[in-house]
This record gives structure tokens, sequence and C-alpha cells, in this order.
């Protein structure tokens, strides 16, 4: 099976993430309408007086937690929208037969910028949730893997940069 152009492994991966992308959205739009629902319940605390957590506490004393939950959950899920959207418009180049397109660097660079932004953010609410009422068993932990996967992504953008820049050589040689 070829790995570039049509019927490739590069296209079935595009159909992929093309489904992925789809779920996510319907998943962010979903987290978005719960953040809302949670802000108006947590305003008009009377419309669930009778909605307790399982260890008993009204949902109107922990509805700021929720509310910053979801927040969280949301900006996450932006962030895996935002990657899995460069992903699949670098697919859509390597289903084209360009895998050295020039956009794809700034894709790349895109990609490994959200991840460390994504990992920034975990420790955020790591640091926040610490302080937060009823919110316990807090354990951050540094993940060596999601800043390597970093560091890959960059590299791998230099190196799509420099294939970008022989191609264009090798279009200018006669």
């Amino acid at each position: 099976m070829r790995a570039l152009g049509p019927g490739s492994v590069s296209s079935f991966l595009k159909i992929i993430l093309d489904v992925v992308y789809a779920a996510m959205m319907a998943g962010a739009a979903l987290v978005v309408l719960l953040a809302l629902a949670a802000m108006l319940f947590s305003v008009n605390p009377g419309l669930l007086a009778q909605v307790h957590f399982s260890d008993g506490e009204p949902f109107a004393q922990r509805a700021p937690v929720v509310v910053g939950a979801l927040l969280a959950a949301g900006a996450y899920m932006a962030g895996v929208l935002v990657i899995v959207g460069a992903l699949r418009r670098i697919f859509a180049t390597l289903t084209a037969g360009d895998p050295f397109h020039p956009d794809n660097v700034g894709r790349l660079q895109l990609i490994g910028l959200m991840l460390a932004a994504l990992e920034l953010g975990r420790y955020v609410v790591w640091g926040v949730s610490a302080w937060l009422p009823g919110v316990r068993d807090v354990k951050p932990s540094f993940s060596l893997t999601a800043w390597f996967s970093v560091l890959v992504v960059f590299v791998l953008a230099e190196v799509f940069r420099e294939g970008a820049r022989l191609r264009r050589e090798a279009e200018l040689t006669i």
C-alpha cells in the first residue's frame, strides 16, 4: 500500500481525522452547553435545589468548581481541535502527494505550540484546583513524554522546512 496520494494510507488517516474532528466539534459544543447550563444554575440555585453530589453536598455549593472544570475541559478540547485541524490540513497535502508543502512547516509549529500550551494549561489547572473547595487528591506530575513530543514536533517542522527548500531548489533546476 502506498503512503502518499489518493487511496493511500495517508488518505485513510485523513478520513479518520475528519471523523475525530467532527466528534470533537460535537463534544466541544456539548461542553459549552453544559458550562452555560452550570453557570445558569449557579446564578439561580433554586433551579437545582434537590440535586446533590454523591457525598451529599448540594450542587449550588460546588457550582463554581463545576463551571471551572467545564471551562478547562472546553479550553483543552479547543486546543485538541486546533491540533486535529492542523493534522487534517497536513494529511490533505499528503493525500495530494505533496508532503513538503511550505504551509506544513507552520502547521507543525502550531501543533508544537498547542501541545506545549496544553501541557502548561494542565499545570495551571493542577495549581488552581489545589486551592478550590471540594477538590481532593490533586497529584500533579511532570510528563517528560509530553515535552519530548513537543520537541519532536518542532524538529519535524524543521525537517519539513528543509524538504520544502530542497523541493524549491529542484523545481528551479533545469
